[in-house]
């Protein structure tokens, strides 16, 4: 039994619970893995769902169909964009080439299909499964019709994994089993990282502030690092200097920033530069003043507002006010 989470590092309290469950062969019809995203939730959904289907053993075959997402029995659903009437996964967007001017979402076709999924017979295993991951990413149509699907779930299994449980419905959150997964320490991170081939928790080329993003996660400071190694030459120079104390911090040199932000960044990366640029300032001054109007900021952006407009007001607000006042 040791062997089927063996991988799944700093993660005691979620892998007793899981384990108990196998062991005591008492499976709930819903769970939900709650924690920072890049801790383990995902492997831990894998390694849970081979302990289901192949007993506490495992399987090498069942764990690299689970892996590969080839297996009859399982469904595995993630947020998507809608690209010319076509529902794009958020993992093959940037290949497919769609254009991601808004945060993806689990929609309510999604939704309806996990539902015609558990009502099917099942091909190999016991029972048929569902995974979803960001589920705190559903519209309110989608999460109504999800909070059905729970209230007659049949013989199947469900998993929903988020980082952000509060965001959810209490009556969804009512029907599954909570298991909670925490941030690593130090010494774990660095285990996990080296244990899958990816060096220290620090390199040459990261800023600072990347490993206080990261918060613990060793997935999410992987993808701090990608999101940096990704932004054009210059850019966070700019943010930087137009947020320093005596800054160049002119409607002109504000609409100029917008502008390009805009043109050279989707709204993902937007995210993500408005969370190193936080933390970035917080470090400059210390000041929480410009860090609200960049928060205010924030909601607009995953409010489906337009980018460019949204960046302009902010970043004119904050030229025209000064960084040390609201």
């Amino acid at each position: 039994m040791a062997e089927l989470f063996e991988d799944l590092l700093g993660q005691s309290q979620a892998v007793a619970l899981l384990r108990a469950g196998l062991q005591q062969q008492r499976l709930a019809p819903a769970y939900l893995f709650c924690g920072p995203d890049g801790v383990g939730r995902r492997l831990a959904a894998l390694r849970f769902l081979e302990g289901a289907i192949a007993g506490l053993d495992g399987s090498p075959s069942v764990r690299r169909r689970l892996q590969d997402g080839n297996h009859p029995d399982l469904l595995w659903v993630e947020p998507t964009y809608s690209e010319k009437g076509q529902l794009v996964p958020a993992s093959q967007a940037e290949a497919a080439g769609v254009s991601r001017k808004a945060p993806p979402q689990l929609r309510l076709e999604q939704v309806r299909a996990v539902s015609q999924f558990l009502a099917r017979r099942p091909v190999e295993s016991s029972r048929c499964l569902v995974v979803m991951e960001t589920v705190e990413a559903m519209a309110e149509g989608a999460a109504n019709a999800l909070l059905k699907t729970l209230e007659e779930p049949g013989d199947g299994m469900l998993i929903l994994l988020t980082a952000y449980p509060d965001r959810l419905l209490s009556t969804i959150r009512s029907r599954c089993q909570s298991i909670p997964f925490g941030r690593l320490d130090p010494q774990t991170l660095e285990a996990v990282l080296q244990r899958h081939g990816h060096g220290g928790i620090t390199q040459a080329g990261d800023p600072p502030e990347l490993l206080e993003l990261a918060a613990g996660s060793p997935g999410a400071l992987l993808e701090q690092r990608a999101q940096w190694q990704s932004l054009p030459e210059g850019l966070t120079d700019r943010c930087s200097a137009f947020s320093a104390p005596n800054g160049a911090q002119t409607p002109m040199v504000a609409l100029s920033l917008a502008r390009d932000l805009c043109e050279v960044l989707d709204v993902e990366q937007q995210l993500w530069l408005l969370d190193w640029w936080q933390l970035h300032l917080w470090r400059q001054r210390q000041d929480p003043s410009p860090l609200k109007r960049l928060e205010q900021l924030r909601s607009q952006l995953r409010s489906y507002v337009q980018p460019r407009l949204a960046w302009e007001v902010a970043l004119l607000s904050l030229a025209g006010v000064g960084l040390g006042s609201a």
